[in-house]
């Protein structure tokens, strides 16, 4: 026959909890590990070449409330640009 029992954490067990996922001391919060050194990096490296397949539009808010959604904006422009016969 199998024995059943509570489930009640024991000493050790709550006192390793209260230790566990705690910031280290020796590091503070507000620095980068030093495997994530960007001294040499270049900002905006590749933005050029995203910038060439893009085309960002921003819509003023008046308009945001009429094409909440990407999807929403291209099928209005679809239905224009069929009208437009091009």
């Amino acid at each position: 026959m199998a024995k059943f029992g509570l489930l009640v954490p024991d000493k050790q067990h709550a006192e390793r909890l209260e230790t566990m996922n705690k910031p280290s001391k020796d590091a503070p919060l507000h620095e980068m590990a030093p495997e994530y050194d960007f001294t040499k990096g270049v900002r905006g490296k590749y933005s050029h070449r995203y910038a060439e397949g893009s085309n960002i539009v921003v819509l003023p808010p008046d308009l945001v409330k009429h094409f909440p959604t990407s999807a929403s904006v291209h099928e209005a422009l679809r239905q224009v640009a069929t009208q437009d016969g091009a």
